[in-house]
């Protein structure tokens, strides 16, 4: 989630600190939906939904499996008993899947132990001084940095819906952030989070990680390093851990995406649907919250104001605490032949990637974007704007895997 210097450029002024505190009264609140804008971005169709089972299978399987799962590990050659016991740490070439429809999780109960959690590194993300220099007038000024604040405490009662992704990549154990939002085809009972592509999925030059899980409300309390030397997984996960048992981002990160953003930035998104590791109720029900998604694409010209929310893990930051930047949103465009981004000012780091962007709307609070990119200097953020391709990815995951 950072980048090599770009070329400097005239600074936006700094917002006001009013509507920070506007958008974490909102934040829990539920969302109405608004009108679309001229500003569409993403008008290419196609989303790579992946499948960890067949759409239908409800039933028990092989090692309490959902019925399927264990036959399609089989089909990729994988032993459901030796993934488990750590057969998951192979990333061969030929056992990194990749395909949309690749994408297995089976749940390793125990596996994200508080310890793990906590050594978990963030998921950088980069844009190249080529790249950035690539806009056709499509881009702002850069942003004067924002300096990022931290989210009242408990954040179950201030921003409830945010949390932390968990994921193994041949790297090591790596966290992203992601928001639990609303799922329209199962009201009250979502079990959907959105995150980043770049957090699921390595690009055009990988495959889907493996072992994501979702932590919402992750260190409740934010309490520090030497506060959380003994921590139960209560006090690190106060309403459990939730594996993806499906996943989806867009076919343009997974064929363009890369470690330095690549062509897939501007699609760099993700769905998941997750299922407690224990208990049987939804995410929604859990958490007791969930924002909807705004899939109009708003112009940034149109748009006063927009916060990121994430647990930056990467210096000065240690991943254990909740922050969040707000600041009227500006264009950078990576190529003529890509949909613009927002860009910020803010100075949260690697392990925000993935967290949700929001704005007001008529007094609600909605989901608009997600972080993906930034600077080495770590002073602004960028994310996608969310335009038919997000939604339709978005409403497949909801109709085919929402109601399981």
């Amino acid at each position: 989630m950072r980048s090599t210097p770009v070329s400097a450029a005239p600074r936006r002024g700094r917002r006001t600190a009013l509507v920070a505190a506007g958008l974490v009264a909102a934040l829990t609140l539920t969302a109405t939906a608004c009108g679309g804008s001229e500003d569409e971005a993403d008008t290419k169709p196609g989303g790579g939904t992946s499948q960890a089972a067949d759409a239908g299978d409800t039933g028990g399987g092989e090692g309490g499996l959902a019925a399927g799962l264990a036959d399609r590990l089989k089909e990729h050659g994988i032993d459901v008993d030796k993934w488990k016991d750590g057969g998951w740490k192979n990333w061969d070439e030929d056992k990194w899947l990749s395909e949309a429809k690749d994408f297995v999780n089976p749940v390793i109960e125990g596996l994200w132990q508080p310890d793990r959690m906590k050594s978990a590194k963030e998921a950088d993300k980069t844009v190249t001084t080529k790249d950035a220099a690539a806009d056709q007038g499509a881009t702002d000024p850069e942003p004067a940095p924002v300096e990022a604040v931290a989210e009242k405490k408990p954040y179950h009662e201030n921003a409830a819906p945010v949390g932390k992704v968990f994921f193994d990549s041949p790297e090591g154990s790596m966290v992203c952030s992601g928001t639990v939002i609303k799922d329209v085809n199962h009201p009250g009972k979502s079990n959907l989070v959105w995150t980043a592509g770049h957090c699921v999925h390595a690009g055009g030059s990988g495959g889907w990680y493996r072992n994501i899980a979702f932590v919402p409300s992750y260190n409740d309390y934010g309490k520090s390093e030497a506060e959380l030397a003994n921590a139960t997984a209560t006090e690190m996960a106060p309403y459990g851990t939730w594996w993806a048992d499906w996943a989806s981002t867009s076919n343009q990160w997974i064929q363009g995406g890369s470690e330095s953003g690549g062509d897939g930035a501007a699609y760099d998104y993700s769905v998941l649907h997750v299922k407690p590791e224990h208990g049987s109720k939804s995410l929604e029900e859990t958490v007791g919250a969930a924002l909807e998604v705004d899939f109009s694409a708003p112009s940034a010209t149109e748009v006063s104001s927009m916060g990121a929310w994430g647990y930056p893990a990467a210096a000065p930051y240690n991943g254990l605490e909740m922050f969040k930047c707000v600041d009227r949103p500006g264009r950078l465009s990576l190529s003529p032949s890509l949909p613009t981004m927002y860009r910020i000012g803010c100075t949260m780091t690697g392990g925000s990637s993935g967290g949700g962007w929001f704005r007001v709307v008529d007094g609600k609070t909605k989901l608009v974007s997600n972080t993906s990119i930034g600077p080495l200097e770590n002073t602004w953020l960028a994310g996608p704007q969310l335009g038919r391709a997000a939604e339709a990815l978005y409403q497949d995951m909801s109709k085919t895997y929402g109601g399981q």
